[in-house]
């Protein structure tokens, strides 16, 4: 005779096997998702320190041009003095000008990576943020998995899909430097088609074993 089984329940060493199985996925993907979200956090840091420099590189050009900007200044002056020698101090202020252009130019362009850098900061601290939560999802998913082995509750196993496919929804998206966040629709539209299917797998196992 067989063993009578709770309704919603699901005995055996092969049920036992699936979940454990699951288990260990889930547990790789969350260790996979941490370790890329540290990369991205050690990326984020990188570039706020390399936009820091070339803002102080900046900065300093800005300075060597205005001390030029002074010194064009004086020679245009001296060169308006009675006395001198006009023709050389316009020469020098012809010159301080063609050199401020070209520091003009530099300090621009360290201004312009900087702000490239802040930016890529910016990409590389949200990834971080999409894999921490990618990561926090399937430590969830792995708990609600370690519950329904012990409670032998199949439905249990529908809210695990659910939470672990919307934990891998966002890393996917961090991968592809989406920038698709937790609150956003389709991490939760993943997690509802990972949860229909999962039911229907469950409900269809169900039918078969009776």
């Amino acid at each position: 005779m067989s063993a009578v089984r709770t309704p919603g329940s699901r005995g055996g060493d092969g049920f036992a096997g699936r979940v454990a199985a699951l288990i260990a996925v889930l547990a790789t993907l969350g260790t996979l998702f941490a370790f890329l979200g540290t990369s991205s956090h050690n990326d984020a840091s990188l570039f706020k320190t390399q936009a820091a420099m070339e803002k102080t590189s900046a900065a300093n050009a800005w300075s060597h041009y205005q001390a030029k900007s002074s010194r064009q200044n004086l020679a245009e002056l001296a060169a308006t003095l009675p006395g001198v020698d006009g023709l050389r101090y316009r020469e020098e202020a012809e010159r301080y000008r063609a050199e401020k252009e070209v520091i003009r130019k530099e300090a621009e362009r360290w201004e312009a990576t900087s702000s490239e850098s802040n930016r890529r900061s910016e990409e590389a601290l949200h990834r971080q943020r999409q894999w921490a939560a990618a990561s926090v999802a399937q430590q969830i998913a792995i708990s609600l998995a370690a519950v329904t082995l012990l409670a032998r509750r199949t439905w249990l196993l529908t809210l695990t899909g659910a939470v672990a496919a919307f934990g891998i929804t966002l890393g996917l998206f961090a991968f592809l430097h989406n920038s698709v966040t937790v609150l956003s629709p389709i991490p939760l539209l993943g997690a509802l088609a990972a949860a229909l299917l999962t039911e229907g797998i469950r409900r269809a196992g169900r039918r078969i074993d009776n």
